[in-house]
């Protein structure tokens, strides 16, 4: 009975002492040696004192009272315990016994237990504070859960939801909850209609995966309606921007040449003014920019600035890109007509870069804007007032083109009111080093550089050069430089500059190179033309001095023409 006894205090889980009423250990099983680390020591009929230290066994021996739910530390584990007096029959303490077990456990699991309940109402929060619109299914395909932009999209509430087949919301298409359970894979922008009012989404679905069994799908619908408007409106809202910002001041024009500041100070006091200015100057040198600066630095500066390349635009529709037309006015207009740039532009500045290159009927339009200022709709004879100050641009000698019968002479004097010239790059070369620290601070944010500064040496050949593309030549030079260097060199050296004429030369050779090594690369007969064409093209432009206009009359093409070459084969 002994023996029974003793193989079943053993097989508990709980730890168990025992001691008679002199303190010696009677019992000492198996869990309690575990807990104790006295495994393989003899322990019975020793002192518990002696075995324990801290054991309150002695102390329940003298009080005869029980302490029952105690928490302590146990070497580097905690334990509850039970101690309680053993008595005889008269009440008389004859021993005393600790039952206790690890707790350690307990308290990680109840910790686990607390941060996965943190951990829940943070994800139900996400869950149902978010935009996107989440419904969730279980391996069945029968809906458990919901949130309320689902609801809100949908305009179906959890009853109509929770605990229905998934199919329950489409209005049009097929499930993506139910081809996820089927094949087990994601689906992306699946198109549907749903809820009563046929609301088209793009959904997106995912199986759901709880070690390596699948347990349901979780999809999340967009609104196309939505999107579609919220698409409209940047759109309108780029194009809003594109006509109202003039992105430049005069803080943004580097130099401290005196002829080019003559034009920043003349600029200035003009820009005060409604008069009409007329900036001249060869390509590259800033005229956009001084207009975008006199925009900035006047009392229209919270108004429209558009912008309008004279040169870009088909002289076909340049009239009624200007001036607008009415419903009818041609074929293909558009119903209800269409407002001009000048329209667009009331109460700001319109931007007329490239003036030089309208034909004389639109001129004769554009003289009847200045003086009377009003303008008449294509297709229309009701005059239409406007208030809008007008900044024209050209790099053509305007006295000349009078002369020749190309551009109207009481036109120029409308424009000539305040006329400001804009040295070419060439006369201010002493304006090079700041600029350049202007371009390399500018592409280093662009590329993602650390460039510094130029060595000496490449200094001394950027003044060396005529830079006949002006500032934008120089700009673009820099923007080649930094591209050569490695991503780790600071200082523009001599060897990572583009060597322009032998860059010209190179290009003008290429066809032939290319004909010639016919074997190796073979080539269309339109491949080896357009190459043939753009080598030409830079050739001429290079000797013209980038003149966009010289080179289209020595090419014997249209300066409209010119344009759409330059951007089809990338040619700045």
């Amino acid at each position: 009975m002994k023996r029974e006894l003793e193989v079943i205090l053993d097989s508990t889980h709980d730890a168990m002492i025992a001691v008679d009423k002199k303190g010696i250990i009677t019992l000492f099983n198996k869990a309690a040696k575990k807990l104790t680390k006295l495994e393989g020591m003899k322990v019975l009929g020793r002192s518990i004192t002696e075995v324990i230290t801290n054991s309150r066994l002695p102390f329940i021996l003298e009080t005869g009272k029980s302490e029952l739910n105690q928490k302590q530390p146990l070497g580097d584990i905690a334990i509850v315990t039970n101690r309680m007096p053993v008595k005889d029959d008269d009440g008389k303490v004859i021993g005393a016994v600790a039952v206790f077990r690890d707790i350690t456990e307990i308290k990680e699991l109840a910790e686990e237990i607390t941060n996965l309940k943190e951990m829940q109402s943070m994800l139900q929060a996400i869950f149902h504070s978010t935009e996107d619109a989440i419904s969730v299914v279980n391996e069945e395909g029968i809906g458990v859960m919901i949130n309320p932009a689902y609801t809100r999209l949908t305009e179906l509430k959890e009853e109509k939801i929770i605990g229905e087949i998934c199919t329950v919301d489409i209005a049009e298409g097929e499930s993506i909850h139910l081809k996820v359970l089927k094949t087990k894979m994601p689906i992306k922008n699946a198109r549907l209609k749903v809820g009563p009012a046929r609301k088209e989404v793009l959904a997106d679905a995912a199986p759901m995966i709880v070690d390596g069994e699948l347990r349901g799908s979780v999809a999340v619908l967009h609104d196309l309606t939505e999107i579609k408007r919220l698409t409209y409106e940047l759109d309108q809202a780029k194009k809003i921007i594109r006509k109202l910002e003039a992105k430049y001041t005069f803080e943004d024009i580097v130099g401290e040449d005196e002829q080019l500041l003559a034009a920043i100070n003349r600029a200035k006091k003009v820009a005060i003014t409604p008069a009409t200015v007329l900036l001249r100057g060869e390509s590259g040198t800033g005229k956009e920019l001084f207009a975008h600066a006199i925009h900035n630095e006047s009392n229209r500066k919270y108004r429209q600035f558009v912008r309008v390349n004279c040169a870009a635009i088909s002289e076909s529709i340049l009239e009624s890109e200007l001036f607008g037309y009415e419903e009818g006015a041609f074929t293909g207009a558009r119903k209800g007509g269409r407002k001009g740039l000048f329209e667009q532009a009331n109460g700001g500045t319109i931007f007329l870069d490239e003036i030089g290159e309208i034909s004389l009927s639109t001129q004769a339009k554009l003289l009847r804007v200045l003086q009377e200022r009003e303008i008449v709709r294509v297709g229309s004879s009701t005059p239409i007032n406007i208030n809008v100050r007008v900044i024209a641009a050209t790099n053509l000698d305007l006295e000349r083109a009078i002369k020749r019968g190309s551009f109207r002479e009481d036109l120029y004097y409308r424009l000539n009111v305040i006329p400001i010239i804009i040295p070419p790059l060439r006369h201010h070369k002493k304006d090079i080093p700041l600029l350049v620290k202007h371009f390399i601070k500018k592409y280093n944010q662009e590329y993602g550089r650390f460039v510094k500064d130029f060595s000496e040496n490449a200094l001394k050949k950027l003044m060396d050069l005529e830079w006949k593309g002006n500032i934008r030549e120089l700009e673009n030079f820099i923007g080649r430089a930094m591209i050569n260097m490695k991503f780790n060199e600071m200082i523009i050296k001599p060897r990572h500059l583009p060597l322009l004429d032998e860059k010209i030369k190179k290009e003008t050779n290429k066809p032939m190179e290319w004909i010639e090594k016919n074997d190796e690369e073979k080539k269309t007969l339109e491949e080896i033309v357009n190459i043939s064409e753009e080598a030409y093209i830079r050739k001429v432009l290079y000797e013209n001095e980038y003149n966009k206009t010289k080179t289209a009359q020595e090419l014997g093409i249209s300066i409209r023409t010119l344009y759409y070459k330059l951007e089809k084969y990338h040619i700045e």
